[in-house]
Formats: C-alpha cells, sequence, structure tokens
C-alpha cells in the first residue's frame, strides 16, 4: 500500500492535519488562529524574533547535512549500540509487523510529528497567558536541535535498518521513494539523540504544562506512539530512545524556566531581566 508518492502528498496531509489539530487542541476556529498568527509576526516583536529563532535553528539543522557530507568520519557507532541492546529493534520488529500497522505508524512518524508542533504553535498563541507557552515551546524545540547538531555531527550512529540486516526499513512499504524524496530531511546517521522521541515528549511535558488537558492527552499518546514507531518502522536503536528521553526533558524544563524571562520597555537594547512569575501562571504550570 503507498500512502505518500512524493512531499507534497506529505505537505498535504500535514496542512489537513495541523488543521485538524489546532481546532481539536484550541477548540476554535483554526483560521481564526492562523490570522493571529499572521498578526503577532507583525505586530509583536517578541513574538516575531521568537518565531524567527526557530526557523532559523531548523534551517541550521538542514545545513547541518551539508556540512555532514565534507567531513571525513569513518566510524560508526551503532556497532557500539547493537553490542549494548541486542536485537531488541529485530525482535519488536518481527513481533508486531503487520500490513495495516506499518501504513497508519508511517502516518504518525512523518505526518502526525510535525503537525504537533506546528499545531502547538497555533494553539499557545490562542490560549496561552502573554503567550509564554509559545515561548517556552520555541525555547525548547531550539535547545533540541541545538543540543542534538553536534552529536549527529562528531558522534555518528547509522540507523538500525542500514546496520543490522535482520531488520526492515518497513517505511519503504507505504513511502517507496522515501530515500529521495525525505531523506534531504534526516541524514542516515542522525540516529542518537532521537529528535521524534526528544521532540514529541518535549511537546507532550509542555502540554501538560499548559494546562489545556485534551491536548496534553492526545501530546502524551501520540509521544508513545511515535516511540513506539520508531522501532517499529526499523530506524532507531533503544539506546538513541533514552537519549533523546533525556534531552526532552532537559530542554522542556529549561524552555519553561527561559519563558518567564521578561524583555523589559527601558532595556530594550537587548538586556533582559528576570520576572517573577505572576500567581496565575504558577497556578497554570502547577497542572
Amino acid at each position: 500500500m503507498t500512502l505518500f508518492d512524493n512531499m507534497t502528498t506529505v505537505a498535504l496531509y500535514t496542512t489537513l492535519t495541523v488543521i485538524i489539530l489546532i481546532w481539536y487542541g484550541a477548540a476554535a476556529n483554526p483560521f481564526k488562529i492562523g490570522g493571529l498568527f499572521v498578526k503577532e509576526n507583525l505586530f509583536n516583536r517578541k513574538y516575531n524574533l521568537h518565531f524567527v529563532a526557530l526557523i532559523l535553528i531548523l534551517i541550521c539543522n538542514k545545513y547541518e547535512l551539508r556540512i555532514e557530507n565534507h567531513m571525513k568520519n569513518t566510524y560508526d557507532f551503532a556497532s557500539f549500540f547493537q553490542s549494548i541492546e541486542g536485537n531488541f529493534v529485530a525482535n519488536l520488529q518481527h513481533t508486531f509487523e503487520s500490513a495495516w500497522l506499518t501504513p497508519i505508524l508511517a502516518f504518525i512518524y512523518v505526518v502526525v510529528f510535525q503537525a504537533l508542533l506546528i499545531a502547538s504553535v497555533g494553539i499557545y498563541t490562542y490560549r496561552s497567558p502573554n503567550k509564554k507557552m509559545f515561548y517556552a515551546t520555541c525555547y525548547a524545540i531550539m535547545l533540541n536541535y541545538a543540543i542534538a547538531i553536534p552529536f549527529f555531527l562528531f558522534f555518528p550512529v547509522s540507523e538500525v535498518w542500514y546496520h543490522d540486516p535482520n531488520v526492515r526499513f518497513l517505511m519503504l512499504d507505504v513511502f517507496p521513494d522515501f530515500e529521495h524524496q525525505y531523506r534531504a530531511l534526516s541524514g542516515l546517521n542522525n540516529c542518537f539523540p532521537s529528535l521524534h522521541t526528544s521532540i514529541s515528549v518535549t511537546l507532550a511535558i509542555l502540554a501538560v504544562r499548559s494546562g489545556i488537558k485534551r491536548w496534553a492527552w492526545f501530546c502524551s499518546i501520540c509521544a508513545v506512539v511515535i516511540i513506539f514507531s520508531i522501532f517499529y518502522l526499523g530506524i532507531h536503536w533503544l539506546i538513541d530512545m533514552c537519549g533523546g528521553l533525556a534531552l526532552a526533558t532537559f530542554a522542556s524544563t529549561m524552555g519553561m524556566r527561559l519563558s518567564r524571562i521578561k524583555w523589559s520597555q527601558r532595556e530594550r537594547r537587548g538586556t533582559i531581566v528576570p520576572q517573577s512569575a505572576p500567581v496565575s501562571y504558577l497556578r497554570e504550570d502547577a497542572k
């Protein structure tokens, strides 16, 4: 069963999924929220700078792949990882592999994963007091990439299917041209830490902290399914997941702390001053 023909199909599915998720998570018209997002970027300097910084770190991840192509790393830590965890991924894949499950998990891995991030930006733009959860999300995602990129450059770990002949890359069953269409977004040896794990868990933790219960439940369930999919599809090692969990915990914690920093009007030249979180926000964090 071919689920994705090309990246245009992925983009279409992602757009529709984002609209549905924003409607569900914010309980509001997603197009109204889209208008608010545009308005904030045009008239809210702080909001715009955070969003631009988020986009720039995503671009840096793309350029990391170009830099990596010019490096002469010859060592692959995949053998070391397998010597520790054995055939965990192969055993899991052989146990659960089925024709109906593969397209579901592939859709969640490719589409829902990125839709969660985009929808979170929209939901927190609309629902978060003073946009603090939006800022927390920006900081947390930037930290995820800033910490992961050096590992990708200097600690190469190949995907499980590429290293272990007992593991199949099940993504090809539903996205036959994945290696040509999607691979440019994700290096073959950029396994540790698992960004699918770290970002999905980061979004789940932030959703819980936001106090939006329906979004918290949804993000938490998606994080669990995404973690299962990275093994099922034959992509990540168990150690990759552990690294992703540690990164998510750190990034989400720091993201919440950094979101409490106030940009003083008196010090617009770039200086920032800490501000005690208002009582209402402290109550929101405690949820």
